[in-house]
């Protein structure tokens, strides 16, 4: 019967990855936890929102966001301005990147937000920079140049509607995201 003991001691060649990808297993499930659970006092959407951008920037390896408040007032009265309206438009004033969300009969969280408009990567071609459906939205989310988000949100009894205005903002003819 052969003894195995020295072998558990042995230390693993693999270790370091190993190490590497469990830290990383481990990070993205707690950050899908924090970000897919309800929010409370200390864990604010602003926080959670961009929690959810810089999951899906961190993938492409670009840096993460900051968050802004004035981006998110300016957010937030668009927002209200689309649900008193009854619309459903961007701004085009074109000074910042903007993503829209809108849901009918329920409500969203920050990561359902972002992951509705990061799963529109689908739909891209990072090779042509170009999109085979609407993309819009994610390159916005992943546009490296970006360093600034805010959001807002509003209800009313039927309809929420999610504004995120970015700056500098993305999507600039000719330019890759990433």
């Amino acid at each position: 019967m052969k003894d195995y003991a020295h072998e558990r001691l042995r230390p693993m060649r693999n270790w370091p990855i190993l190490k590497c990808m469990a830290t990383k297993w481990l990070y993205v499930v707690g950050l899908l936890l924090c970000l897919t659970r309800d929010g409370n006092a200390g864990d604010s959407v602003a926080k959670r929102m961009v929690l959810a951008h810089n999951f899906y920037r961190s993938r492409v390896g670009d840096p993460p966001l900051t968050w802004s408040d004035d981006l998110a007032t300016r957010a937030q009265e668009w927002a209200t301005t689309l649900i008193e309206e009854g619309t459903y438009a961007p701004r085009r004033d074109g000074r910042f990147g903007e993503n829209l969300f809108e849901i009918s009969g329920g409500s969203a969280n920050p990561m359902q937000v972002v992951s509705a408009w990061a799963s529109e990567a689908a739909n891209y071609n990072h090779a042509t920079n170009g999109c085979t459906a609407r993309c819009g939205h994610y390159t916005q989310v992943v546009w490296r140049s970006t360093r600034l988000v805010g959001c807002g949100v509003a209800r009313n009894a039927n309809r929420e509607v999610w504004v995120c205005d970015y700056a500098p903002h993305g999507n600039t003819i000719g330019e890759w995201p990433y």
